[in-house]
């Protein structure tokens, strides 16, 4: 028997083509092979280059490291103001500086589980629509393909 995707020819009962992945028992085509996970400098990184991008998908991985570095960030800088006696001038500025890339990748992020970015005016719904937020962040993503772009977790096979 052929694999149908990439016409390798495949040992008689065998469920996944050894060179493409396709599932052969059900006729689904494997849409790419596995990244690893987003790193934390990675992470901050993409948030900052994506800066206006609220288009695509971005993984729960991506999104969390992004929280974290921005609550860490506000932790320290709220710190160092009340050493310095600084009026919340320093935490004011990051706060200006991420808060496109936190649309941005919250967006993105719930562009992953085939929702619309304007779902984010929810965290206006003080305590309800917080925790639908951040339920849905929570949420595994589309494995496929959906109408904002092809999985981020998978790479193209070329």
């Amino acid at each position: 028997m052929n694999c149908p995707t990439c016409g390798n020819e495949t040992e008689s009962g065998a469920q996944f083509c050894g060179i493409c992945g396709t599932d052969l028992a059900s006729g689904k085509i494997a849409v790419g092979s596995e990244q690893p996970m987003v790193s934390f400098g990675e992470s901050i990184g993409r948030g900052f280059s994506n800066y206006f991008n609220f288009s695509g998908r971005a993984t729960r991985a991506e999104n969390w490291w992004w929280v974290l570095f921005t609550i860490v960030s506000l932790m320290a800088l709220t710190i160092v103001e009340t050493v310095s006696g600084l009026p919340n001038v320093l935490s004011g500025i990051f706060r200006l500086a991420t808060l496109i890339p936190s649309l941005a990748v919250g967006a993105r992020r719930l562009h992953d589980i085939n929702k619309s970015g304007w779902w984010l005016l929810l965290m206006f719904a003080i305590l309800i629509g917080w925790i639908i937020l951040i339920v849905w962040a929570i949420k595994q993503g589309d494995r496929e393909p959906n109408k904002y772009g092809p999985d981020p977790r998978t790479t193209p096979h070329s």
